[in-house]
């Protein structure tokens, strides 16, 4: 997954229009433009290049920036932690909310609190993240001045108090994009649980219904949701690229956005690469989770 990742990459940022060469002050000449495209190496073959980006990249060298002329892995490896940590406490968001809600909704099945939060759940999908992230700037941080509108700390306190408060409107605004459908798959996990018959057989028996649903029903009706928690994460990170550009948050997705704009291939690619890394490792986490929630599943 992570070879093919890149080499999709790679051969697909080079066949963009221009190149980082092409950004450069008018004032370069031709020959200037041409010395530095022979420089960054952009000269030789596509085949030649990722070949020999590939050899370093199994020794943990992703290669250097063309823009910065700083190594690649140097630079993800600042950003990541902030990303990380950005989409650590979002994901937490998501399912503290959402997997309540879910139960809630299963257990209320076609009541007016169901409905309710069936049109929350759709108004969450619905909603741009750029849009929801300027109305809670516009709301909590100008007119109420409540909560700082940008950035990872103040520039006069980093204290993690301070840095807990720059998190939360980041936090609200990354982890909206995949509460609903947490809430979505819990509450049809459960009803699909519900109706099986070990339930109903625990229910004629005169178990309370606290330890029918906590102890039988939701251990099993948490199997899909852990399922789709694991797809969701690099659609989380992918969310990080919005987020962290409308929040001035500096993380990985910020940075991704800079090296695109920039036409650095070197740096695109790395990030990719480093993405594509934490899905296969969070479906391994995933595969494992398995085995804690179903005892039939065991670990090959």
């Amino acid at each position: 997954m992570i070879l093919f990742t890149s080499v999709l990459t790679f051969f697909f940022v080079n066949l963009a229009p221009g190149g980082p060469a092409s950004i450069t002050s008018m004032t370069v000449t031709e020959e200037q433009r041409q010395a530095l495209i022979r420089e960054m190496g952009l000269d030789r073959p596509v085949l030649q290049r990722y070949a020999d980006w590939l050899g370093g990249a199994v020794r943990g060298d992703l290669g250097t920036s063309l823009t910065t002329d700083l190594p690649v892995a140097g630079l993800i490896g600042d950003r990541l932690p902030n990303t990380l940590l950005l989409s650590g406490v979002a994901l937490a968001l998501a399912c503290l909310v959402g997997i309540p809600m879910g139960i809630v909704q299963a257990l209320r099945r076609d009541s007016v609190l169901d409905r309710v939060l069936d049109v929350v759940s759709a108004i969450g999908l619905a909603v741009p993240v750029f849009w929801l992230g300027i109305v809670l700037i516009l709301f909590f941080a100008v007119d109420l001045r409540l909560l700082p509108s940008a950035g990872i700390a103040s520039a006069v306190d980093s204290s993690i108090g301070d840095r807990v408060v720059h998190l939360v409107l980041p936090t609200v605004t990354l982890a909206t994009t995949i509460l609903p459908t947490v809430v979505r798959f819990m509450r049809t996990s459960l009803l699909e649980v519900l109706g099986m018959e070990y339930l109903r057989t625990a229910d004629a028996k005169g178990l309370p219904a606290r330890l029918v649903i906590g102890r039988h029903a939701l251990r099993n009706a948490l199997i899909p949701v852990v399922s789709a928690i694991g797809a969701l994460i690099p659609r989380l990170l992918g969310g990080t690229v919005v987020t962290e550009s409308v929040f001035g948050w500096p993380g990985m997705g910020r940075l991704a956005l800079d090296a695109a704009n920039g036409r650095d291939y070197t740096l695109v690619t790395g990030i990719a690469v480093v993405v594509a890394a934490i899905a296969v490792v969070s479906s391994i986490v995933v595969d494992v989770a398995y085995t804690r929630l179903d005892p039939r599943v065991t670990v090959a």
